[in-house]
C-alpha cells in the first residue's frame, strides 16, 4: 500500500478521538463496584459509615490523579514505571523547597507557591527525559522508565536521607488537604476539575486527537503528518506534572515529604487504568476510564483494610486484577 492510499484509508484523528470503544470490563465495571461495596459492608458494618464513604472518596481523587497519569501514556502505547519513585521524589523536593523558605522570612503564600512550583518543576523534568527518549530516540518505553525509576528513586532518598522531610505551612494543608470547597474535601475538588480539563484535552485537542491515533496506528498517525515525537515527549510531560501534582497532595495529607510515598503507586495506577478500560495495544482510555478504574481499586483495598487481609495479599490481590484485566483486553482485541 502507498502512503497516499495508507492516508485515505486511514481514519482521521477527529474520527478516532471520538470513536469511544465500550468494552465488557467497562460495562460491567459500575455493577462490579457496586457489589463489592455490598459485599464488603455485609461483612464489616463500618463501611458503610460516613468517615469511612470520606475516606473512599479522598482515596479515590488522589488514585484518579496518578490513573490519569498514567492513563495519558498508555493510549499512546506507552507505560511509565517510574510514576512512584517520581511521586517521592516531587514529595520530598516540594517539602524540601517550603521547609527551607520557612527558615527565611518568606511569607506563606510565598513559600507554598515556591513548593508548588518545585515539584511540578521535578515533575515535568522527568516527563521531557522520559517523552524525549521515548518520542525522539525511539527507546522502548519500559526500558526508558525503568532507567528513570532508579534515577527518581535515587534523588528522592538522596536528598531526604531516607527521612522525612518536616516544616511545610499550615497554608500548604489546607489548600491540599484539610480545607474545603463547595463543601466537598479539597483533594476531592482538585481531582474532578482537572478530570475534566484532562477529558477536554483528550477529546477536544489536536494534541488528544493527535494521541489516540498514535495508539491506534502509528503508520497512519505518520502519514496523516501527526507530529509523533512531539505528541509523545508533551503526552510524557503532561503524565509527570500529573503524577507531581498528585504526590503533593498526598504530602499534604501525610504532613511530610517521604521518599516512599510512591511505594505500590506504579502497580496501582496501572490497574486502575488497565480494570477501567485502557488497553495496552493503545488507542483507548479516558478520563472516564480512569475515574471507574481508581473507584473499583480503592473499594477493593478499602474494604480488604475494614475485614483485616494482610497487606501482603493485598499485594498479590493487586497484581492478579492487573494480569486479569490484560487478559481480558486481550481477548476483546481477538474479537473486535
Amino acid at each position: 500500500m502507498t502512503d497516499r492510499e495508507a492516508s485515505m484509508s486511514a481514519p482521521s484523528p477527529a474520527a478516532l478521538a471520538g470513536r469511544i470503544h465500550v468494552s465488557p470490563v467497562q460495562l460491567i465495571l459500575p455493577a462490579g463496584v457496586v457489589i463489592l461495596f455490598t459485599g464488603f459492608a455485609l461483612a464489616d458494618h463500618r463501611v458503610m459509615s460516613s468517615a469511612n464513604l470520606i475516606n473512599i472518596l479522598q482515596q479515590t481523587s488522589f488514585l484518579f490523579l496518578f490513573a490519569m497519569a498514567q492513563t495519558i501514556v498508555i493510549i499512546g502505547r506507552g507505560f511509565d514505571l517510574s510514576l512512584g519513585p517520581t511521586a517521592s521524589m516531587v514529595s520530598v523536593g516540594s517539602a524540601l523547597a517550603m521547609a527551607v523558605l520557612g527558615t527565611g522570612h518568606a511569607g506563606e503564600p510565598v513559600i507554598v507557591l515556591a513548593g508548588l512550583a518545585a515539584g511540578a518543576v521535578l515533575g515535568a523534568l522527568v516527563g521531557v527525559f522520559n517523552g524525549s527518549v521515548v518520542g525522539f530516540l525511539r527507546v522502548t518505553p519500559f526500558v526508558v522508565t525503568l532507567g528513570s525509576f532508579n534515577i527518581a528513586t535515587g534523588i528522592a532518598t538522596t536528598l531526604s536521607g531516607g527521612h522525612p522531610v518536616q516544616g511545610m505551612p499550615e497554608l500548604f494543608f489546607q489548600l491540599l488537604s484539610t480545607g474545603t470547597m463547595l463543601g466537598l474535601p479539597a483533594p476531592v475538588v482538585i481531582a474532578i476539575a482537572v478530570g475534566l480539563v484532562i477529558h477536554f484535552v483528550l477529546r477536544r485537542t489536536v494534541f488528544g486527537r493527535g494521541l489516540y491515533l498514535i495508539g491506534t496506528n502509528a503508520r497512519a498517525a505518520e502519514v496523516a503528518g501527526v507530529p509523533i515525537r512531539l505528541i509523545l515527549m508533551s503526552a510524557y510531560i503532561l503524565s509527570s506534572v500529573l503524577t507531581a501534582l498528585g504526590a503533593m497532595i498526598l504530602t499534604a495529607r501525610t504532613g511530610s515529604g517521604e521518599p516512599s510515598i510512591g511505594g505500590t503507586l506504579s502497580l496501582q495506577s496501572a490497574a486502575a487504568a488497565i480494570v477501567g478500560g485502557a488497553s495496552f495495544s493503545g488507542g483507548s482510555g479516558s478520563a472516564g476510564t480512569a475515574l471507574l478504574g481508581s473507584l473499583f481499586i480503592i473499594v477493593l483495598s478499602n474494604g480488604m483494610n475494614l475485614v483485616q487481609i494482610s497487606g501482603y495479599v493485598q499485594m498479590i490481590v493487586l497484581g492478579v486484577i492487573v494480569v486479569a484485566g490484560v487478559l481480558l483486553d486481550r481477548l476483546r482485541a481477538q474479537r473486535s
